[in-house]
């Protein structure tokens, strides 16, 4: 799973450690800024069966940069806006909430 926010420092951070390693899955996550943590690349688009991103504005961004990798795969918008802390109890509730839907 890869989560996408835009700076990667909150909620993309957030879910990558909460989801890493639960039920055997892998997570990562990175931001669709120049300006971010870690930035989203072709590469960790390509390793990821499923991109989870938290605004329409980031998969909008996907498709846009990266074409031909976002028409084959699965990309989901969380709509969770950025009114989070890092590791927010309420950011993790809807996380879990969101996500795990998807994980079946």
């Amino acid at each position: 799973m890869l989560f996408l926010c835009s700076q990667n420092k909150r909620r993309s951070l957030t879910a990558e450690k909460i989801f890493d390693g639960m039920n055997g899955h892998f997570a990562r996550s990175a931001g669709t800024e120049n300006n971010a943590r870690v930035r989203v690349t072709a590469g960790l688009l390509g390793w990821a069966d499923i991109i989870f991103c938290m605004e329409k504005k980031h998969a909008g961004r996907v498709k846009e940069k990266y074409r031909d990798i976002a028409a084959n795969k699965k990309l989901v918008c969380l709509n969770i806006p950025d009114d989070y802390d890092f590791m927010d109890e309420g950011l993790v509730e809807t996380l879990e909430s969101c996500v795990g839907e998807h994980l079946l």
